[in-house]
């Protein structure tokens, strides 16, 4: 439980860093640093902020001068007010927070190239009937080292190179003490994705052993490991999102800060690695959570900023009010509605 609190709170201060950086960066001044939003349990003044830890631990804010999410009245044209800010600037200052935690996903991934990384090795498990590794021989425990010339590390790297093939596929297959080369074309058939949709796919029949092998990596590879990483996180997350739009992934599946203490007390408890792992996920998550278009999120007043560009002139200050307070609303109903799920879910009323 404490361990969880810490990883929200410090993803929340990395978050809430990156505004307070780039507002200080354009001479914005900045009012109230909170993590946390509600009563404010501990504050402390340093020069002209405010820094405070506040009661509900469910995100955290920085409050600039002349912009206030809570008060979308309260505005100010100042020289070191927000609102007298270039619309780029003010862009790269809502930016800011999202990058942070991208920033964070990737620094996070780069420690665990460096820790190892735990994975499926290429050993079959199991060989389906009917199947065509079993037309050509393939066995239980049969370690893939090759496809087509590609050396293969690990599970992961086998079907990438099954699907996208056109015609037959060679196998350098290890098998106890010998070295083997196959030959077999894969068969079109019935398969799932992430998201359990039912797709045809070239296969060719295996699943793992479940054995593990764990990889590290090191200088260059380090980066292009974290930078890999990072991408499939937030593709996944956008992904993910899509579907649930689309019907795809049912609403019963989202989570909110009840699931999140849950499973990092889970990573916590599996090694500095999975929670590593899992603390990278949720950064990346914060980051494309906040870039979504919602008036009181980052990306709504990137929105607002955008129209300003392209219009030559703000939003009507009616209109910006009404939408600012009805993504409040939405954002206010959808923490409930994942809280009501939470609890739902934990209380088996799901099964």
């Amino acid at each position: 439980m404490l361990i969880s609190l810490l990883v929200l709170s410090f993803l929340i201060f990395f978050h809430e860093l990156g505004h307070f950086l780039a507002a200080r960066f354009f001479g914005v001044k900045v009012e109230v640093f909170s993590i946390g939003f509600g009563k404010k349990i501990l504050k402390r003044r340093w020069g002209e902020t405010e820094y405070c830890l506040s009661a509900i631990p469910l995100g955290g804010y920085v409050q600039m001068k002349g912009q206030d999410d809570s008060n979308p009245t309260n505005t100010s044209l100042d020289a070191d007010s927000y609102g007298a800010k270039t619309p780029l600037q003010r862009i790269a200052i809502l930016f800011a927070g999202p990058f942070a935690n991208f920033l964070l996903a990737f620094l996070l991934y780069i420690a665990i190239a460096s820790l190892g990384v735990l994975k499926l090795a290429p050993q079959i498990g199991v060989v389906s009937e009917d199947s065509a590794a079993s037309a050509a021989g393939l066995m239980e425990k049969d370690r893939i080292v090759a496809i087509n010339g590609t050396s293969i590390r690990i599970w992961d790297e086998i079907k990438p190179i099954v699907t996208q093939t056109q015609g037959s596929i060679s196998l350098l297959v290890e098998r106890a003490d010998e070295t083997l080369l196959l030959s077999l074309t894969p068969k079109l058939s019935q398969s799932q994705t992430l998201f359990g949709e039912a797709i045809q796919e070239r296969l060719i029949g295996i699943s793992p052993s479940g054995e593990t092998v764990t990889l590290t990596f090191r200088g260059v590879q380090s980066l292009g490991f974290a930078w890999h990483e990072t991408v499939r996180a937030a593709t996944l997350i956008v992904q993910s999102l899509q579907k649930m739009i689309e019907g795809v992934i049912s609403p019963k599946e989202m989570g909110g800060v009840i699931s999140i203490v849950q499973i990092t007390s889970s990573a916590a408890d599996a090694g500095i690695v999975t929670l590593f792992m899992l603390t990278a996920l949720i950064s990346v998550n914060l980051g494309v959570l906040n870039l979504l278009p919602i008036p009181a999120l980052d990306g709504g007043h990137i929105m607002f900023n955008l129209y300003e560009i392209i219009m030559r002139k703000p939003p009507k200050e009616a209109v910006y009010i009404k939408m600012t307070y009805v993504g409040w609303a939405l954002l206010l109903s959808l923490m409930a509605f994942t809280i009501v799920n939470d609890i739902l879910r934990l209380s088996g009323a799901y099964q």
